[in-house]
């Protein structure tokens, strides 16, 4: 099958008319900066992440893809992705009852290297493959690899509220902004008690959490860009590289150093350490 431009691929495609429960398709002509417009379909959606880093956005969040890892899309999900930097992908469409215990609503997926060799294999499958045979046997093989691949969370919630919506908003423009809860609360004309409800209603997490997810979110993506972990921590308003990797290994479990290498996420370059409203 000739590989799809990333760019190309809604125009290419339409995975909904596809008589398959499962389509596998290489985007493997990098691509740099690209942008899908809101669009969804029937079909359920993986985004594996080979190269750069991708965000899917949906009304409730953005979903924050790094190498190796990939973003689940729900059926019938009117999302957004868009690559940053130089991207490499590939994807994957489920028909809903394809299998049971998918995920239900958007996630990022770590992807096992079984689950990567079983999406690579079946790149190379004819669209209309046989449905019987090794072809379907390997497609069922993967879809319970993918049942049961771990949620990475690597999500940032979006509230709906406009009030909360200029406060998220005003973090993600600057996100070194120190401003207290309190103040935030006097800017988007509520009190601190109704901020910290309303937060917790339609972000799930108190403000304090919401930015440090933030941070997550805007760190991951500056460092596989090539940024040094000291240039990152400035940036989003840390006194110390110190500091910023505490708050990372709190929040990941590990130091951003160890996490992206253990996803094949450094760059060899300069020393350089290489995410959804």
């Amino acid at each position: 099958m000739e590989p799809i431009c990333a760019n190309d691929l809604p125009l290419a495609w339409d995975v909904d008319s596809i008589a398959r429960q499962v389509t596998v398709l290489n985007a493997s002509r990098v691509a740099k900066d690209w942008e899908h417009a809101p669009h969804q379909h029937r079909k359920a959606q993986l985004i594996y992440s080979v190269r750069g880093v991708l965000n899917c956005e949906v009304a409730t969040g953005v979903w924050v893809v790094p190498p190796q890892c990939a973003v689940w899309i729900p059926g019938g999900v009117l999302h957004t992705t868009r690559g940053s930097g130089e991207t490499e992908c590939y994807c994957l469409f489920v028909e809903p009852e394809a299998i049971e215990n998918l995920p239900t609503a958007c996630c990022t997926l770590a992807v096992s290297p079984l689950l990567r060799e079983l999406l690579l294999k079946a790149t190379a499958f004819e669209v209309l493959y046989p449905q019987n045979g090794r072809e379907a046997r390997l497609i069922a093989a993967l879809l319970d690899e993918l049942s049961e691949a771990p949620v990475e969370y690597l999500h940032l919630p979006m509230p709906r509220d406009p009030r909360l919506r200029q406060l998220a908003q005003g973090l993600l423009a600057n996100p070194a902004d120190k401003t207290t809860m309190d103040e935030w609360a006097r800017r988007i004309g509520v009190s601190e008690r109704s901020l910290s409800r309303l937060l917790m209603q339609e972000a799930g997490m108190s403000f304090g959490r919401w930015r440090r997810q933030l941070h997550i979110v805007l760190s991951l993506q500056r460092l596989t860009q090539g940024e040094s972990v000291q240039a990152v921590a400035l940036a989003l308003g840390y006194e110390s590289a110190s500091g910023f990797v505490t708050m990372f290994r709190k929040a990941m479990g590990k130091p951003p150093a160890r996490y992206l290498i253990e996803r094949g996420m450094a760059s060899g370059s300069a020393g350089a350490i290489v995410l959804g409203t």
